[in-house]
């Protein structure tokens, strides 16, 4: 058999998730400082949740490629909560903020074309560039008393095949917000190069205080084509929902909207319960969404806590997410660190998993329960402060999670 070289991946299983897996199939503990899955960290939902599933009106099928006007509505609501006003013909749903990349892809990009994609940052645009034939080009996030966009950076690559830039607003795992002086560097590159913006707001209703900016890009720049993506996954914590959106505006949006309408209509992909639950899922998004920011602000106390007694490791400004990073000693590659830690009981990310350096950086979770995340990084703050070089070992305690 024949396959394409877009899916020409090495799907052998690594040896960190090899590791891993022994260590759950040996029934051996594990403090899961990795946790992204809301309905595995023990928030409570509501028990009615899924009665919004029971709509009798999804009975009818009635295909409307943009989604049905129930549920954009729903997405205009939840903006206009943030003081932005969108429209309902502004918007698109799909079954998930993935797709709606697809959808952008197709719409932006001939095979070859090029996509500006910040870094560091969540790994998931590889698959999705390959799948649609774009070639990802990496633009620098660099660190000084807090993450900054590196205008000069994103110019420099920059190249005829350039088509777009992606921005994770706030980014993940940096916990970056783009502040109004970037977006004003980055619009008037868009507007030199006629490229246009896409920009993830998955994680936009999680920020910390003092987070300078922390407004939607749904208003968009002026003279620049923005598109807004978002979902249910992060926004309601429901992944398993499978529901999403984007949102365009900016110069030439209708004829934007209506080439993503028949690519929507090709797939008409997002079913019909989900839709008519979308409403109810959004109206009550703020109790999980403070379930989930009063962890996350607790498990960064916590973290800070015990890091204070260990001055080799810095754990870098966050502003928003669910996700911390930590500047270790680079003595070892992060991978060995890993694997080192696991066999302490506690898993986390190497930095290099979010195209940081291959040593030098761990990236915590900060959505686990909160005994388990104390006890994990417990584990990590021994290891730590042991392996520099020399011997000694920190195990997680018997009995502890």
């Amino acid at each position: 058999m024949r396959f394409s070289q877009r899916t020409n991946w090495n799907t052998e299983e690594s040896e960190l998730a090899r590791a891993h897996r022994m260590r759950v199939q040996a029934g051996l503990p594990i403090a899961d400082l990795t946790a992204s899955n809301p309905t595995r960290c023990g928030f409570a939902y509501d028990e009615g949740l899924l009665g919004a599933l029971a709509n009798t009106i999804a009975l009818d099928y009635d295909p409307q490629p943009r989604g049905s006007l129930r549920g954009r509505e729903a997405v205009c609501r939840y903006y206009a909560d943030q003081g932005v006003l969108v429209e309902p013909e502004r918007v698109v749903l799909t079954t998930s903020t993935s797709e709606a990349y697809s959808f952008l892809f197709r719409l932006l990009f001939d095979p070859g074309g090029e996509l500006l994609v910040p870094q560091p940052g969540y790994p998931l645009f590889d698959f999705l560039a390959a799948l649609e034939d774009v070639r990802l080009k990496n633009a620098p996030l660099v660190y000084d008393h807090g993450w900054q966009i590196d205008p000069e950076g994103f110019r420099r690559a920059i190249t005829p095949q350039t088509r777009a830039i992606v921005l994770v607003h706030p980014n993940n795992p940096t916990g970056h917000f783009t502040k109004p002086w970037e977006a004003e560097a980055l619009g008037a590159l868009c507007r030199e190069f006629d490229l246009s913006l896409i920009v993830d707001e998955v994680f936009l209703d999680y920020r910390f205080l003092g987070a300078e900016t922390a407004t939607s890009f749904t208003a968009g720049l002026e003279g620049v084509p923005v598109f807004v993506v978002s979902g249910l996954s992060k926004i309601a914590g429901l992944p398993q929902m499978k529901a999403a959106w984007l949102v365009a505006t900016g110069p030439e949006a209708e004829k934007a909207l209506d080439r993503l309408e028949v690519i929507a209509d090709t797939f008409l992909s997002v079913n019909a319960p989900v839709q008519c639950a979308l409403p109810a899922w959004l109206e009550g998004r703020k109790e999980i969404q403070g379930q989930i920011q009063e962890r996350v602000a607790a498990n960064l106390e916590e973290l800070d806590r015990q890091l204070g007694a260990l001055p080799i490791v810095s754990r870098l400004e966050v502003e928003g997410g669910w996700y911390a990073l930590l500047r270790i000693p680079a003595l070892e590659t992060d991978e060995r660190t890993v694997k080192e830690l696991l066999e302490s009981g506690v898993w986390v990310h190497p930095g290099y998993f979010f195209g940081m350096a291959d040593s030098g950086w761990l990236v915590v979770s900060l959505l686990g329960p909160g005994r388990e995340f104390s006890c994990g990084v417990a584990a990590l703050v021994a290891y730590l402060g042991t392996h520099q070089g020399g011997n000694g070992s920190a195990k997680l305690p018997q009995g502890s999670l």
